[in-house]
């Protein structure tokens, strides 16, 4: 006998199914849902080496040197922006005028109050610079091996020992230039011997070492020089790594204005430390091991950098300061006084103006055909596309670079008081110097 039943009645039933429990013995193992976030960064220093443990070993410990060496090229730029801002604390602390004045403990205790904590950085910076010509002058070392000279040497790595190389050349021109740092630490050894704060004999030594560290004139190149001609074969490193840095700079292979004083600067500092009493440059160059002659023309053209932030040097002065500059003195002409044609910022204008010129029509004609065409973002491209695009955005940055490179190069000379102002003066027209 069927039973006759409702719509009504079959949708309750089914209704109940959902309160009938169906145990089934399994734990609940799904975790709750989260949201996840992915951030590119380019930036890693070689973290992620570790992941390609099937290359080879020695590529492998680049990536862990280059990590390490590049942490303290970042250690480096803390000590010379604290060089670079350093400002005399002592001129602003009363002094003591003579030894029968009642007040002169209070000063001199408030003299080691303020500057102890600033003694304490030039200290620490003592030590950095020994540890980082350790460092390096180990690299060095360690690349001069008779079996390691066999082997590839990267261009990264070449040029991570450049940066190396202008960090030692920032760092001790910075030292030489601030006498309010030899002030400062003066006023505090005074006052620290009158309250007697250095008991010990080890703090006396230490005290010693900076006074003569900060006193002495170029005493990290010094030290870097010294321990360097200890090392067979160090100048054919060097060599290799002033050949990187003019291949650079001869083909353009640089974006910004750092960049490419960097290499120029690693160029006239890299000669200096391979010219000496082990190594002499002008017999590498007749062997063509380097090629003096083009580095003359660089620096011929443009005589004088930015050393840090509006703080300048002039090239040629590397030159002029190394072992064997006097009996070779016919074979440079940058160590003359001439004016260089890229200081004339209004001959620089006419170029600068046309090459605005093209590379705007250029990305008009781009843009348009963008339009027209009606590809967008979406739109797939080949890869000659995607390189056009590449090199087009490339260029941009580049001519932005070149740009803000001759002005700033202009007045940079402006503040070197020397021949070669006064001469670039003359360039100016009169609305200019106004």
């Amino acid at each position: 006998m069927t039973t006759h039943v409702t719509l009504e009645d079959a949708l309750s039933n089914v209704d109940l199914l959902e309160e009938l429990p169906l145990p089934d013995q399994q734990p609940c193992i799904e975790p709750p849902p989260s949201s996840i976030m992915y951030q590119a960064n380019f930036d890693t220093n070689f973290e992620d080496r570790n992941a390609f443990v099937t290359g080879i070993a020695r590529y492998i410990e680049q990536a862990t040197v280059h990590s390490s060496m590049n942490e303290m090229l970042e250690e480096g730029h803390e000590y010379a922006v604290m060089l670079y801002t350093w400002r005399s604390c002592s001129r602003a602390i009363p002094q003591v005028k003579c030894n029968e004045q009642p007040n002169r403990v209070e000063i001199y205790e408030k003299t080691v109050e303020v500057l102890e904590p600033e003694v304490n950085k030039l200290m620490k910076f003592m030590y950095f610079q020994r540890k980082a010509i350790e460092r390096f002058c180990g690299e060095v070392k360690r690349l001069c091996h008779a079996e390691r000279r066999k082997d590839f040497v990267s261009e990264a790595y070449l040029l991570t020992l450049g940066k190396f190389i202008n960090m030692f050349a920032v760092l001790d021109e910075l030292k030489n230039m601030k006498c309010s740092v030899k002030n400062d630490h003066s006023a505090y050894k005074r006052a620290a011997q009158f309250l007697r704060k250095m008991a010990d004999p080890q703090s006396i030594q230490e005290s010693q070492n900076l006074s003569m560290f900060l006193a002495n004139h170029n005493r990290i190149t010094q030290c870097l020089h010294q321990q360097l001609e200890v090392i067979p074969g160090y100048e054919e490193l060097l060599a290799d790594i002033v050949n990187i840095c003019v291949d650079y700079y001869e083909n353009k292979m640089y974006l910004t204005p750092s960049e490419k004083h960097m290499l120029l600067k690693v160029m006239g500092f890299g000669l200096y430390l391979m010219d000496g009493n082990v190594s002499n440059i002008y017999k590498l160059d007749a062997k063509r091991r380097i090629n003096l002659s083009k580095i003359d023309k660089f620096f011929r053209q443009l005589q004088v950098v930015p050393l840090f932030g509006d703080m300048q040097i002039e090239l040629a002065r590397y030159i002029e300061t190394s072992a064997h500059y006097e009996e070779n003195k016919s074979k440079w002409t940058c160590t003359q006084t001439s004016v260089s044609p890229q200081y004339n910022i209004c001959e620089q204008m006419v170029q600068i103006r046309d090459d605005h010129i093209r590379f705007i029509s250029e990305l008009a004609r781009y843009s348009n055909s963008e339009v027209v065409t009606g590809s967008g973002l979406d739109s797939q491209k080949s890869d000659e596309e995607y390189r056009e695009l590449f090199d087009l955005a490339l260029r941009g940055l580049q001519l932005l670079s070149k740009w803000s490179t001759h002005v700033m190069e202009v007045v940079r000379t402006e503040r070197v008081p020397t021949d070669i102002q006064l001469q670039t003066r003359a360039w100016w027209p009169v609305s200019v110097l106004q």
